[in-house]
Order: structure tokens, then sequence, then C-alpha cells
């Protein structure tokens, strides 16, 4: 079993910048996918980003290139994610996730582990 806690939302002003961080336990964190995604309300849950387990992969939405960046520690069992240069379509509660599946995949349904998620305002 694993266990995820995401933390670090909050409300900040359009063009700021927050960063989330995810704790994992319970099994070998290094051996693990990590991704963020989002929700809405009224939406779809949505992926944000991902990192594969040595780090030396990340896959990002388009509408998170540039703005987004996606980062783990494992020795701290932690994966980060940096936003910069938010928006207010950024609004969403935001979750971590992690998959034990080796292959690449961007599916919330693929993903086995879900932390309680962490609202994430940013005001025009």
């Amino acid at each position: 079993q694993v266990q995820v806690v995401d933390t670090g939302g909050g409300l900040v002003q359009a063009g700021g910048s927050l960063r989330l961080s995810c704790a994992a336990s319970g099994r070998t964190f290094s051996s693990t996918t990590m991704a963020w995604f989002r929700q809405a309300p009224g939406k779809e849950r949505e992926f944000v980003a991902r990192i594969r387990w040595d780090g030396s992969s990340t896959y990002y939405a388009d509408y998170a290139k540039g703005r987004f960046t996606i980062s783990r520690d494992n020795a701290r069992n932690t994966v980060y994610l940096q936003m910069n240069s938010l928006k207010p379509e950024d609004t969403a509660v935001y979750y971590c996730a992690v998959t034990t599946r080796l292959v690449f995949t961007i599916r919330p349904s693929d993903y086995d582990y879900w932390g309680q998620g962490t609202q994430v305002t940013v005001s025009s």
C-alpha cells in the first residue's frame, strides 16, 4: 500500500507562483512514476505533468509547458510541482498520483494511488 499526501495549494494572484509537494510512503518510491492531475469544478480530472521513477523523463500537458516544472527527490520520497505565471484558468484541485505501471501513461485510471488533493485558486 502507498500513502500519498499532497500539499502546498493556496490563493495567489494571476502571474504568481506556487509550489506543490507530494510525499509518498509505503513502498519503494524510487520505482514508481509520479504525476500531477487537476480537476476544476464541473470538469473532468485532467493530466498536468508526470515524471519517471528516476527523474530522467518528464512530460507535460500543453498548457503546462514553459510554466510548470515537475521534479522529484527520491531521498525524501517527494515530488514537486513548481507553477509559475499562474492564470485564473489554472484554478482547480490538484492531485498527486502514483502508478506502478512501467508503460508511459497519462490516464487517471492507470494511477493506483492518489493524494487527497490541494486547492489552487488564482485570482484575476
